[in-house]
């Protein structure tokens, strides 16, 4: 918003009917307007109305619901429905290369209790880990066109990952069969690379989890394949916005579901739908961990505390939140076809606020 204006209607309008008897002050943001000589209950006999001189979230909201009227109306070529493509076997990890202790059987592991704060040594490690997690993650956006499969991209972050002498956390944790996971158009997640090529006007996903030196991170982005309408491109845009207001969140001290009502705030400006039954979590020496970071409203207590870890990560779609999992036991996709989107980081709670571990 940049300012707050009055201005005195020639015709009869909604008008500003009365203020307190005590000094009346406006306030938008940076910018503060006390009307001091207005008292009484009535405004001088004059009819006010008050003009934002620009309302940027509700017209952007606006302008996207009438894209979506516009685009239901107009009869558009519809994208074919996702499927699976052949699956290869998983890829070598050197035996030199330490393995989470996870790896090996199909179980899952329970949800740790311990909330994962971390020493000068423990706040190295989580530093090195999500770098390299941040540079794979790169690294995987530079292969994003059209043509390229997604096991193409899976092998080249593989590839990246044990050079570096670190393991790829997703690879075996539960019988998980590839090294990334790669979640394209209306898969909301855990996608499995296959052969499928990327498409023109695709999106993809891509989500990396590395453990390197006793300590996991984790990141993952949604980058555009080719040209997408601007519907696509604006849920791309709000999604990361989520993202970033949830982090600005979080500070030593904070209740943790400050980060899901920023999120939400943010969300429902653009009309957009948010999965809530995927969520954050506690992240270090142990891949999932408590806290559990819910990206809705909700009552969750608890605060952030000094030298903790946990990742933040919304997904939203421009359908429905409902979900159906494949037959494959992993990939979740919206029951309605609408794409899907998710950002997400490793973050450090700090003395002075918060350090986003998995940004370049």
């Amino acid at each position: 918003m940049t300012g707050l204006t009055l201005v005195s209607p020639p015709h009869s309008t909604s008008s500003l009917q009365s203020f307190s008897r005590n000094d009346t002050v406006f306030q938008c943001q940076s910018h503060r307007i006390s009307f001091s000589h207005l008292t009484g209950n009535k405004v001088a006999r004059k009819r006010w109305i008050v003009v934002w001189s620009k309302l940027s979230g509700y017209e952007e909201a606006m302008r996207i619901r009438k894209l979506r009227e516009a685009q239901s109306r107009v009869k558009i070529k519809k994208r074919a429905p996702l499927r699976p493509g052949s699956i290869s076997p998983p890829l070598p990890v050197p035996d030199y290369i330490p393995r989470p202790s996870y790896v090996g059987t199909t179980q899952s592991p329970v949800l740790s209790d311990m909330c994962q704060v971390h020493d000068s040594e423990g706040i190295s490690g989580m530093r090195a880990v999500c770098q390299l997690v941040a540079r794979a993650l790169e690294l995987a956006g530079t292969l994003v066109r059209p043509s390229v499969t997604t096991k193409e991209i899976d092998k080249a972050v593989h590839s990246m990952i044990i050079e570096a002498g670190a393991y790829p956390s997703q690879l075996g944790f539960c019988g998980f069969p590839k090294s990334i996971s790669t979640s394209v158009n209306e898969c909301v997640c855990h996608g499995i690379p296959d052969s499928r090529q990327l498409q023109n006007g695709d999106i993809i996903t891509v989500d990396i989890a590395v453990f390197l030196n006793g300590y996991h991170g984790t990141a993952s982005k949604t980058f555009i394949c080719g040209q997408v309408n601007e519907l696509v491109q604006r849920l791309v845009q709000v999604t990361e916005g989520c993202l970033e207001r949830g982090i600005s969140a979080c500070k030593d001290g904070a209740l943790y579901r400050r980060i899901g009502k920023r999120i939400s705030e943010y969300a429902e400006r653009y009309d957009f739908s948010l999965f809530e039954r995927f969520v954050g979590h506690g992240i270090g020496s142990i891949l999932h961990s408590e806290p559990l970071i819910l990206h809705h409203r909700n009552d969750k207590p608890g605060r952030m505390v000094e030298g903790q870890t946990f990742t933040i990560g919304p997904t939203l779609t421009m359908g429905s939140s409902e979900c159906v999992t494949w037959d494959d036991g992993w990939t979740i996709v919206t029951s309605d076809g609408s794409r899907a989107v998710k950002f997400e980081h490793t973050v450090l709670i700090t003395k002075t606020g918060v350090e986003v571990l998995t940004k370049l």
